[in-house]
């Protein structure tokens, strides 16, 4: 996984992030890599917490996020795939001024985390059925986080489920949302901003707020697993 990763076009990635604040990797995992996500599903150990959604309105579906250790699979692409996107948040906090900046590796971003008190993994894997959806929302979980997020998709859309599909919103100040809607395929995998990214104007760059969800799924199951960078308080 780790020279896959280095393989891909990282310049072509960044452009795509810088312009439109997500960007799609096809087929970045196998088949038989997705099946082996699914699988972990169904075990009863290996997660630190399990969210029915609902019961907190925040859609309909359940989520687990994965205790430390993390799966092999997993902390191969959170830490092989942070070092390419650590220094395009760090373009993006120079261009809206904020005075942050990410350490090159992400076990010194752990480091950062572990000083505010952050200690709790953040990757997770989610689950829909008929009916489904995500409200939109941001992944913050603390002080201390990190601007661009991944998810990988572990079902196939037109085949596995119908609906379901990953909802971007952006919302430029004085302005009416945008909504960008994806419909990725078994093994590809979406990077986008979790809460903001720089848009230039006529006088600089300013901050764009986002949101991401997944729209209610008319048939079939669905199945994702996210990667957060940042870890958190609880």
């Amino acid at each position: 996984m780790k020279d896959k990763i280095q393989s891909l076009n990282w310049d072509s990635i960044a452009q795509n992030l810088n312009t439109k604040g997500y960007t799609t990797i096809p087929s970045l995992l196998s088949h038989e890599q997705c099946e082996s996500l699914r699988a972990l599903y169904q075990k009863k150990t290996g997660y630190r917490k399990t969210v029915v959604m609902e019961r907190h309105r925040f859609g309909l579906g359940e989520y687990k996020y994965f205790d430390y250790p993390l799966p092999p699979l997993i902390q191969a692409l959170r830490t092989n795939v942070y070092k390419h996107l650590a220094p395009i948040a760090n373009l993006w906090m120079k261009a809206l001024k904020t005075g942050l900046a990410y350490p090159e590796t992400h076990t010194e971003l752990l480091e950062l985390c572990k000083a505010k008190l952050q200690t709790k993994p953040t990757a997770l894997i989610l689950k829909y059925e008929e009916g489904g959806y995500n409200t939109l929302h941001q992944d913050l979980y603390g002080e201390v986080y990190f601007p661009i997020q991944m998810v990988i998709f572990l079902s196939e859309y037109g085949e596995d489920y119908e609906g379901g599909e990953f909802v971007i919103t952006e919302q430029v100040p004085r302005a009416q949302s945008k909504a960008i809607v994806l419909k990725p395929k078994l093994g590809d995998v979406v990077l986008f901003a979790t809460n903001f990214r720089p848009i230039k104007g006529k006088n600089g760059y300013y901050r764009a707020n986002m949101k991401h969800g997944v729209s209610e799924l008319s048939k079939g199951h669905r199945m994702t697993a996210g990667i957060i960078f940042h870890d958190a308080l609880s």
